[in-house]
């Protein structure tokens, strides 16, 4: 039998909320942190395209079991449209399909947002990660193909203009759910108002539950990152301990893993009942606030994540256990 190799990296776990910098891909954000923290697992929580800027929360370690948990979150986006052209990617990378020479009233977009709000009929955009018979439609568009790719429904909580600064350009903001593209806001707005549109600048600025606070920049990361310190060695010359990196000041940066689960309700447990859990065995959950009867929820020991389960009954039983707990 093959021998399972050591793991690469450090047992680090929580989620590092990235403020990406535009032309730096998803993949390579991940990457990035993953070298940075030494991590052995790193992964992101939503995918943000090239050319936008903004929070991308990256799980390191056992912080990435609580991915779909923020995957499933709002976020909160605010980007421009740039009306008179359409564009094949619907943003400024692709080449222009349509054009006009009408340039909307302020008036007329407002009265066109609450066509945009609440649960809507969104078709994706061409180049986009949406698989079409297995393939994703960016590679068949990529082809030259033009696919029919289906509408499905999306969630807008809101949807604000925050700003016309000239005839051509508006600033909107808006709160949605998964699987919201904002490239096709835009691209439908620009149809319903006669004149075409497409994205020419967008950040997310929130994804929950996180906030901006908790963002930090490629620049802090980097300041933060710990130097090797020199070898020490004896007056012949010979190595005598080995330089270990301090990354103290780097994992004060990272938040920790249980704040993914704000959404759903945590108990903390004694030592005897945390024990329960780690050998995968049901716990009585006391206490006043102790939930009877739920879904989704999560327990705590001395202030640390341990598992995700549900309760039944008053009692709790864990479906995922995290061995930092």
């Amino acid at each position: 039998m093959a021998r399972r190799g050591k793991k690469k990296g450090r047992p680090i776990s929580g989620w590092v909320v990235f403020d990406k910098p535009k032309g730096m891909g998803s993949t390579e954000a991940v990457s990035k942190i993953k070298w940075l923290f030494n991590a052995e697992k790193a992964g992101h929580a939503g995918t943000l395209d090239p050319l936008a800027s903004g929070m991308l929360p990256i799980a390191l370690g056992e912080a990435t079991k609580t991915v779909p948990y923020v995957m499933d979150g709002a976020k909160v986006y605010r980007f421009t449209v740039a009306w008179g052209e359409e564009r094949s990617t619907d943003d400024l990378e692709g080449g222009v399909t349509q054009s006009s020479s009408r340039r909307p009233a302020k008036d007329d977009i407002l009265a066109l947002l609450p066509r945009y709000t609440g649960i809507i009929q969104q078709i994706p955009p061409q180049f986009s990660a949406i698989k079409i018979g297995g393939e994703r439609a960016y590679d068949l568009a990529r082809e030259g193909e033009s696919v029919e790719i289906p509408a499905r429904e999306v969630e807008i909580g809101r949807l604000d203009l925050v700003e016309t600064p000239d005839d051509t350009h508006a600033i909107f903001e808006v709160e949605c759910g998964k699987g919201t593209y904002v490239r096709s806001l835009a691209r439908d707005m620009g149809r319903d108002l006669g004149c075409y549109g497409h994205i020419a600048d967008l950040r997310r600025v929130e994804v929950a539950p996180f906030t901006p606070e908790d963002l930090v920049t490629l620049e802090e990361l980097e300041a933060a990152w710990p130097p090797l310190p020199p070898k020490q060695t004896t007056e012949e010359g010979e190595n005598v301990v080995m330089p270990v990196r301090d990354f103290g000041a780097l994992d004060a940066l990272v938040i920790d893993t249980g704040a993914a689960l704000d959404c759903m309700p945590q108990v903390a447990l004694s030592d005897e009942q945390a024990h329960r859990i780690r050998m995968g065995n049901p716990v009585i959950l006391r206490g006043r606030d102790a939930p009877v009867e739920a879904d989704e929820a999560c327990v705590t020991t001395r202030g640390r994540l341990l598992a995700i389960g549900y309760v039944e009954q008053g009692q709790f039983k864990p479906k995922r256990v995290f061995t930092g707990g």
